[in-house]
């Protein structure tokens, strides 16, 4: 049994492969590794072509687009107070001035809502397409297409682009993508020093509605270790409720799983 699995039976959601409790298994899950210098795809497990909205993930391309426009300067430039009129939550209220990798940290979507306003819907537009970000439809919204929207984009997509990305394939300044590097979350395991952000929503229980009742989890970025770099995405979609965001399960898994995963 893989340790999503594991996650999902110590949530109730898995149980050898049969539904627990009367509740069905893992909607969607999908892990994704390739080698940054040739492109050959390491592991490809699971459902990985289908879209799915990228939620707080998607604060990777935004930093690019951050830095190469000039609204962002450095890691720690510019320091925002609270913006009010993104209604932050509960918990983004705890952080009453956010800077770039406290951003990216802590997942402040007030922060990522401001950002794009001060894009523009035309800058903002442009970038996704000259990213080649997923299927590039920005029609929900200058502050919420990324959010359970019109964005979506696949786990073999986010690999793609972040491949793009580390590349310097994309069309902005090396720059950038530079200063985006320094502010992604950083973790470890088994060796490996991993950049990565997660991303967590809920998908709704019918067009137009919402519910809690299928968490959606992401956790994408890259991983060096003794000159060698992969790039990885994983995603899960859960069944039924979780204690707590979709995307830790994730990211927890893909942390312990890696090494294996990379082992020679």
């Amino acid at each position: 049994m893989t340790l999503l699995k594991l996650a999902l039976a110590a949530a109730g959601l898995f149980a050898g492969g049969a539904a627990a409790a009367g509740t069905p298994p893992a909607l969607v899950e999908c892990t994704v590794v390739a080698d940054l210098a040739s492109g050959a795809v390491l592991v490809r497990e699971g459902i990985c072509d289908r879209r799915f909205s990228p939620m707080s993930t998607f604060k990777v391309p935004l930093a690019v687009m951050g830095f190469d426009a000039g609204i962002l300067a450095g890691a720690h430039d510019p320091v925002w107070e609270i913006k009010t009129e993104y209604a932050p939550s509960k918990r983004e209220q705890a952080f009453p001035a956010v800077d770039p990798t406290s951003w990216e940290e802590n997942s402040i979507v007030w922060f990522s809502k401001h950002l794009t306003t001060l894009l523009g819907d035309a800058a903002f537009a442009r970038y996704v397409a000259d990213f080649g970000y997923g299927n590039e439809d920005v029609s929900g919204g200058l502050t919420a297409a990324w959010l359970m929207s019109s964005l979506a984009i696949s786990p073999d997509e986010q690999v793609a682009f972040l491949r793009r990305m580390l590349d310097r394939a994309l069309p902005v300044p090396a720059a950038a993508i530079d200063r985006t590097e320094e502010i992604v979350p950083v973790f470890s395991a088994g060796g490996w020093t991993v950049h990565g952000k997660t991303g967590a929503g809920q998908l709704p229980d019918a067009p137009g509605a919402g519910g809690e009742s299928r968490p959606l989890g992401w956790f994408v970025g890259w991983a060096d270790k003794d000159g060698r770099r992969v790039v990885f995405a994983r995603l899960f979609i859960a069944a039924g409720a979780l204690d707590g965001p979709a995307s830790f399960v994730a990211r927890g898994a893909l942390l312990e799983d890696l090494p294996r995963l990379l082992a020679d």
